[in-house]
Protein backbone atom coordinates (compact mmCIF):
# COMPACT_ATOMS: atom_id res chain seq x y z
CA UNK A 1 0.00 0.00 0.00
CA UNK A 2 1.23 3.43 -0.82
CA UNK A 3 1.40 6.23 1.68
CA UNK A 4 -1.20 8.31 -0.16
CA UNK A 5 -3.61 5.36 -0.11
CA UNK A 6 -3.16 4.98 3.65
CA UNK A 7 -3.68 8.71 4.17
CA UNK A 8 -6.92 8.56 2.16
CA UNK A 9 -8.14 5.62 4.25
CA UNK A 10 -7.37 7.46 7.49
CA UNK A 11 -9.09 10.62 6.23
CA UNK A 12 -12.12 8.58 5.20
CA UNK A 13 -12.32 6.98 8.63
CA UNK A 14 -12.04 10.44 10.20
CA UNK A 15 -14.90 11.80 8.07
CA UNK A 16 -17.17 8.87 8.93
CA UNK A 17 -16.37 9.01 12.66
CA UNK A 18 -16.74 12.78 12.82
CA UNK A 19 -19.99 12.66 10.83
CA UNK A 20 -21.55 10.14 13.19
CA UNK A 21 -20.53 12.05 16.28
CA UNK A 22 -21.58 15.37 14.79
CA UNK A 23 -25.05 13.98 14.15
CA UNK A 24 -25.31 12.77 17.74
CA UNK A 25 -24.24 16.15 19.11
CA UNK A 26 -26.64 17.88 16.75
CA UNK A 27 -29.49 15.76 18.08
CA UNK A 28 -28.53 16.91 21.59
CA UNK A 29 -29.48 20.48 20.55
CA UNK A 30 -25.89 21.68 20.60
CA UNK A 31 -26.01 22.30 16.85
CA UNK A 32 -29.06 23.23 14.81
CA UNK A 33 -29.50 21.14 11.69
CA UNK A 34 -31.80 21.84 8.74
CA UNK A 35 -35.12 20.01 8.84
CA UNK A 36 -34.40 18.10 5.62
CA UNK A 37 -31.28 16.56 7.20
CA UNK A 38 -33.25 15.64 10.33
CA UNK A 39 -35.83 13.94 8.11
CA UNK A 40 -33.16 12.10 6.14
CA UNK A 41 -31.53 10.77 9.33
CA UNK A 42 -34.67 8.76 10.00
CA UNK A 43 -33.83 6.56 7.01
CA UNK A 44 -30.29 5.73 8.15
CA UNK A 45 -31.16 2.61 10.24
CA UNK A 46 -33.30 1.18 7.43
CA UNK A 47 -30.54 1.79 4.89
CA UNK A 48 -27.83 0.24 7.04
CA UNK A 49 -29.89 -2.85 7.87
CA UNK A 50 -30.83 -3.28 4.21
CA UNK A 51 -27.20 -3.04 3.14
CA UNK A 52 -26.29 -5.77 5.62
CA UNK A 53 -29.26 -8.11 5.12
CA UNK A 54 -29.99 -8.02 1.37
CA UNK A 55 -26.67 -9.56 0.23
CA UNK A 56 -27.04 -12.23 2.92
CA UNK A 57 -30.53 -13.11 1.69
CA UNK A 58 -29.89 -13.18 -2.06
CA UNK A 59 -26.25 -14.33 -2.08
CA UNK A 60 -25.75 -16.77 0.82
CA UNK A 61 -23.03 -18.71 -1.03
CA UNK A 62 -21.41 -15.73 -2.72
CA UNK A 63 -23.55 -16.11 -5.83
CA UNK A 64 -27.12 -15.10 -6.63
CA UNK A 65 -29.59 -17.73 -5.41
CA UNK A 66 -33.29 -17.03 -5.99
CA UNK A 67 -34.42 -20.64 -5.71
CA UNK A 68 -36.63 -22.29 -3.13
CA UNK A 69 -33.56 -24.10 -1.80
CA UNK A 70 -32.33 -20.81 -0.26
CA UNK A 71 -33.40 -20.82 3.42
CA UNK A 72 -32.40 -17.15 3.84
CA UNK A 73 -34.80 -16.14 1.06
CA UNK A 74 -37.63 -18.29 2.40
CA UNK A 75 -37.25 -16.86 5.91
CA UNK A 76 -37.11 -13.30 4.56
CA UNK A 77 -40.20 -13.80 2.40
CA UNK A 78 -42.15 -15.29 5.32
CA UNK A 79 -41.09 -12.44 7.60
CA UNK A 80 -42.00 -9.88 4.93
CA UNK A 81 -45.50 -11.31 4.46
CA UNK A 82 -46.16 -11.58 8.20
CA UNK A 83 -44.80 -8.07 8.73
CA UNK A 84 -47.14 -6.65 6.10
CA UNK A 85 -50.19 -8.45 7.42
CA UNK A 86 -49.75 -8.39 11.20
CA UNK A 87 -47.60 -5.27 11.77
CA UNK A 88 -46.01 -6.96 14.80
CA UNK A 89 -42.21 -6.85 15.03
CA UNK A 90 -41.75 -9.74 17.44
CA UNK A 91 -44.06 -12.04 15.49
CA UNK A 92 -42.31 -11.08 12.25
CA UNK A 93 -38.90 -11.96 13.66
CA UNK A 94 -40.09 -15.24 15.19
CA UNK A 95 -41.80 -16.38 11.99
CA UNK A 96 -38.77 -15.46 9.87
CA UNK A 97 -36.38 -17.36 12.14
CA UNK A 98 -38.68 -20.41 12.40
CA UNK A 99 -39.16 -20.61 8.63
CA UNK A 100 -35.41 -20.18 8.11
CA UNK A 101 -34.52 -23.05 10.46
CA UNK A 102 -37.29 -25.32 9.18
CA UNK A 103 -36.19 -24.77 5.60
CA UNK A 104 -32.57 -25.48 6.60
CA UNK A 105 -33.72 -28.78 8.12
CA UNK A 106 -35.99 -29.96 5.33
CA UNK A 107 -34.58 -28.41 2.16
Amino acid sequence: MTTSYLVLIILGMFVVTFGIRFCLFAKANKVVMPSWIEGALGFVPISVLSAIIVPMIFMPDGRLNLGLDNPWLLGALAAFVVGLIKQNQLLTIVVGVVVFYLSKLFV
